[in-house]
């Protein structure tokens, strides 16, 4: 080999063929499998192909946990998945061209886009910038859309617990519209609390919210606005302990419209009997209790 090729970035590629109704579930289970960004290129009406990119050889076994596991939880057989090779590519600058087609989000007043944007801060708009890293916490997920909407109409100040926080958008947004608000943020994952901490420090707001690496329990402080951006066999596990923490609006979001049904008999087993309302994003649902 030549010399002058030894100081050339290596990344690892990792191409799985799926159904296309599988897109989300898959490139949820990449990035949970530590890929630092996906692309999806639809093939016809029925399969597509994702791609995911890591800076290490990505470990095929943990891939396929993960993967079965986000199959169950959307509800997917695991025939859904064909294939899976791996393959190491030079470096392409693939982040910063994956970076390019990344555009920013805007849901009600709140615009999530990326650090590089200059979008401006005006007329009532409250832009959230998120450095790319995880698929769930750049606005452009359903589930993330629904809080962000629960918020705008719900959260009046005071105080703000982010359960589940991946990258720390709901914090972030709830202390930029309410500056003075007591705002917490905790995620059982020690990695993505140092993202948000991070993008908190990108927005301005770090002093504004406490992060830190736990879940929701006896000692938690109880908040007049919850979001839990979970899933929805965790909030089923937990819900009594969410329901301990608020002593106001409860955001439950990250439910498929066929989970409703046994949310909503767990909720009843909770003795919460009504919901102030029901929001939905396509096949996703939110509940506001």
């Amino acid at each position: 080999m030549d010399g002058s090729n030894k100081n050339i970035k290596l990344w690892y590629s990792l191409e799985l063929e799926s159904e296309a109704g599988a897109r989300e579930a898959v490139e949820y289970a990449l990035m949970e499998a530590g890929a630092l960004g996906t692309e999806s290129k639809q093939r016809d009406d029925e399969l597509l192909t994702v791609l995911a990119y890591f800076d290490a050889p990505p470990e095929r076994e943990l891939v396929r946990t993960v993967l079965a596991e986000a199959l169950r939880i959307y509800e997917l057989p695991t025939s859904a998945v064909r294939a899976m090779n791996t393959r190491e590519i030079e470096d392409q600058d693939w982040l910063g061209e994956w970076k390019k087609n990344w555009q920013p989000v805007k849901t009600g007043r709140f615009v999530v886009a990326p650090p590089w944007s200059d979008i401006p801060e005006a007329n009532d708009q409250v832009v959230i910038r998120i450095e790319p890293g995880m698929a769930f916490g750049t606005g452009t997920h359903e589930t993330t859309r629904l809080c962000l909407a629960a918020i705008e109409k719900y959260f009046a100040g005071g105080s703000f617990l982010d359960i589940g926080t991946g990258t720390g958008i709901l914090a972030i947004a709830a202390a930029k519209v309410f500056p003075d608000a007591r705002i917490e943020a905790i995620d059982t994952d020690a990695q993505a609390v140092e993202i948000a901490a991070e993008n908190a420090r990108l927005n301005g707001v770090a002093a504004d919210i406490e992060f830190r690496v736990g879940s929701v329990g006896v000692t938690t402080a109880s908040a007049d606005f919850v979001c839990a951006n979970l899933t929805a066999d965790v909030i089923s596990s937990i819900l009594p302990q969410l329901i301990g923490a608020t002593c106001g609006r409860l955001v439950l979001s990250g439910i498929l419209d066929t989970q409703f049904e046994p949310v909503r008999v767990r909720l009843h087993e909770c003795g919460v009997s009504e919901l102030l309302e029901i929001m939905t994003d396509g096949e996703w649902v939110a509940l506001i209790v």
